[in-house]
């Protein structure tokens, strides 16, 4: 089955004729992945009518300014270089997922109301250690706003929610389909407004029926939410799997942030991370964030062109299993290219390797991660400096 990267490829000409003249609504463009799609449409889809950047507004900065300070990123260079004038597309939208009516200004919503073709839900918490209400809040609450938005929206062709491949986590197999949440994503609402924190902490792990962490409950949560809008406009649900630098574009190995194998990776070159509890011979799963934007720009098209459909479409992104690493063959690779280039700072030889023996995985822990720290900690109270 051909790809929507490859299909991005062979009719980019007609992607772009489309996106042509519209006007596109993006929240979550400060992020990673929102940054990039800022670059890509502004690149390969130069006639698009506007993008409109749903961001928090900061006091004493006009949205000129703060469009100025987005537009320093490195990887608008290229762009602005060659087209100089082209940041005139971009329009800051003050307005943050949390507050009430997104926060936005009556007046900037019924402008939105009245121009926006395309919207880009891309806002999310993804941290995997938080509890249940910052993650429902923003992933599912959030959701709910910017849906709300969008069904008031006059010339609406598609909205484009970005959830992960791991909304599922206790299915075999995650079909492109849409999963009916083990809670009612209002009944959960409901409860986060209604309870405490600590009530909502005894009640977590019976919430999470299985799920590893309130991320992929959340996900699941919002993706049952967006599903009950479905007769409502045409939506697509993109699954990219885990998201890290860009293969090619807008620079290669160009990333923002240090979650997920990022960080992990830049852990072990530093000689900070020593061992992780892991199976080295599952798969790794990842794909680049450009990848992962050109299958949301094309989905988008191909979602809007069935518009008398009155079902979600879900589309999974994750690169063929044939193209794949194992995770043990990533660091490898990873320990390599460090002994190759090393960092400028390490504490510490970057040798560290995964196990999936817990008992081996906990020797390590002690002997390589608590028994250094302590050791370094001591010194430095001789020192007379203050511990880590």
């Amino acid at each position: 089955m051909q790809s929507l990267d490859e299909k991005w490829g062979e009719e980019k000409s007609q992607i772009a004729a489309w996106y042509a003249g519209k006007n596109v609504l993006i929240t979550g463009a400060t992020g990673f992945m929102g940054k990039v799609l800022v670059e890509k449409l502004l690149r390969s889809c130069p006639d698009v009518k506007g993008l409109y950047l749903l961001i928090r507004s900061k006091r004493g900065l006009s949205p000129e300014v703060r469009k100025d300070q987005y537009l320093k990123c490195v990887i608008f260079n290229n762009i602005l270089e060659l087209y100089p004038e082209i940041g005139k597309k971009i329009f800051v939208i003050g307005g943050d997922v949390l507050e009430d009516n997104l926060g936005i200004k009556h007046e900037d919503r019924e402008h939105l109301i009245q121009t926006i073709d395309v919207v880009f839900h891309c806002a999310a918490n993804v941290r995997f250690d938080q509890p249940l209400r910052p993650m429902v809040q923003m992933n599912v609450m959030g959701t709910q706003k910017v849906l709300e938005l969008a069904t008031q929206m006059e010339n609406l062709k598609v909205f484009v929610h970005v959830s992960t491949t791991f909304c599922q986590c206790n299915e075999p197999f995650v079909e492109e389909r849409a999963y009916s949440a083990h809670r009612n994503p209002y009944e959960i609402i409901d409860m986060v407004k209604l309870m405490n924190d600590d009530e909502l902490a005894k009640v977590t792990p019976e919430l999470l029926n299985g799920l590893p962490n309130t991320y992929a409950f959340s996900k699941a949560l919002s993706e049952d939410l967006i599903n009950r809008y479905g007769q409502k406009m045409p939506i697509v649900i993109t699954r990219p799997s885990i998201v890290t630098a860009a293969w090619k574009e807008p620079l290669p190995g160009w990333i923002e942030s240090i979650n997920g194998p990022t960080g992990l990776m830049i852990g072990g070159a530093r000689g900070v991370i020593r061992t992780m509890y892991c199976n080295p011979d599952n798969s790794s799963t990842i794909i680049p964030v450009d990848t992962a934007i050109n299958g949301m720009i094309v989905a988008a098209v191909q979602r809007a062109q069935k518009h008398k459909s009155p079902t979600v479409e879900f589309i999974n992104m994750s690169t063929s299993n044939k193209a794949l690493q194992t995770w043990g063959e990533c660091i490898e690779t990873g320990k390599r290219l460090f002994y190759k280039t090393p960092l400028s700072f390490s504490l510490w030889y970057p040798n560290g390797d995964i196990t999936k023996s817990y008992a081996y995985f906990k020797f390590c822990v002690i002997f390589f991660h608590y028994l250094p720290a302590y050791f370094l900690d001591f010194l430095l109270v001789l020192l007379r400096r203050k511990p880590l």
